[in-house]
């Protein structure tokens, strides 16, 4: 077997499986080093029985979608019914409302429109929409972009999201049993494959070869010994919570006003939280300069106005940081392609 047949990818999250698995249906042998003792990545969950993902999750109709269907990997995936829309409200003026304003509905009637690249985002929005709309669109993008500005991002960036998220019928599929399970699934997938798989183990040099590196972007700068890997990442504050089941709890408020997002996904899947109980998760964009302790209380805020009575409910609790994680931001001007710089042909960065 030469050595363009054999492949190292260095990473276990969603992206170094899926490489691991092309490849190996390509007729390659490959082997897949992840330095924690679990695979995942970005899409590990907690262990049971509060079964929370790393932050939102969903998947979205269309090529990745039907690339994991097309191996059945996807399912058991559900995605939100009338039972559930009906629970979404919107936070917009610092009230929770039951739909987004007026302007936001104008945008999504015209989203066939094309943004330019080398604008940013509010300076276009505001101009076809008025400044209502383009606040708000920042607000429903926050969950997405992790980013509490996403006015200063290129237009044509943000508007494909846009685009994506209003699409109808809704496109978001959600794992049951939390995207651990899905790793799980792709695993097995792999190592029937014939793909080798080595975790616990790291690695601080690449080998001699082919080699896809699917890990963070600073791990992968110094792999690559590529000071170029420096691209613009979104961060936020998380909050997971075990509370006690009430019927009055919503399952969905998008912060319109600061980005925030908050999910009861026990009612779309009860199997995430104990009998009786519900598992919700929530994050906010953090603001330049902001600390953990001032994001965590502006989430908290959302969670008093979506969930009234929630902190004498708690059962469960967990917090935490989301730094780097959206893959590459783009700010007005920049069309994300990047330049390989001077990294030989055979290596190659899986995700952005």
């Amino acid at each position: 077997m030469s050595d363009n047949n054999t492949i190292t990818v260095v990473g276990g999250g969603l992206a170094g499986l899926t490489a691991a698995i092309a490849c190996a249906e390509g007729g390659a042998s490959v082997t897949l080093y992840e330095a924690h003792r679990t695979l995942g990545g970005r899409a590990r969950s907690s262990a049971e029985p509060y079964v929370a993902d790393d932050g939102p999750h969903a998947l979205y109709a269309g090529a990745s979608l039907r690339w994991l269907a097309e191996r059945g990997l996807a399912h058991p995936i559900v995605t939100p019914g009338v039972r559930e829309l009906r629970r979404v409200r919107f936070r917009h003026a610092d009230r929770v409302i039951g739909r987004p304003p007026l302007s936001l509905f104008r945008m999504i009637a015209r989203r066939g429109m094309t943004a330019p690249v080398d604008e940013a985002f509010g300076q276009w929005a505001t101009r076809h929409f008025g400044a209502e709309a383009a606040r708000a669109v920042g607000g429903l993008l926050g969950v997405v972009t992790f980013e509490a500005d996403p006015g200063r991002l290129s237009a044509a960036f943000v508007w494909e999201r846009f685009r994506r998220v209003t699409a109808l019928p809704p496109q978001a599929r959600y794992v049951i049993g939390g995207w651990g399970r899905l790793i799980g699934r792709m695993a097995e997938h792999a190592r029937a494959l014939g793909v080798r798989i080595e975790t616990g183990s790291r690695v601080d040099r690449l080998p001699d070869g082919p080699v896809i590196v699917a890990t963070s972007l600073d791990a992968a700068r110094v792999l690559l010994g590529d000071e170029t890997l420096r691209w613009e990442s979104g961060r936020a504050v998380l909050l997971d919570l075990g509370v006690r089941r009430e019927r009055a709890d919503l399952f969905l408020v998008s912060d319109l006003d600061e980005g925030g997002f908050l999910e009861r996904c026990s009612l779309s899947d009860p199997t995430l939280a104990p009998p009786g109980e519900s598992l919700v998760q929530s994050h906010m964009p953090m603001r330049a300069g902001e600390s953990k302790a001032q994001a965590l209380d502006r989430l908290e805020r959302l969670a008093d106005l979506g969930m009234p009575g929630w902190r004498e409910r708690v059962t469960w609790r967990r917090d935490g940081v989301a730094n780097r994680r959206t893959g590459a931001l783009a700010p007005a001007g920049d069309d994300l392609a990047r330049p390989a710089g001077h990294r030989p042909r055979r290596r190659r960065l899986a995700g952005r």
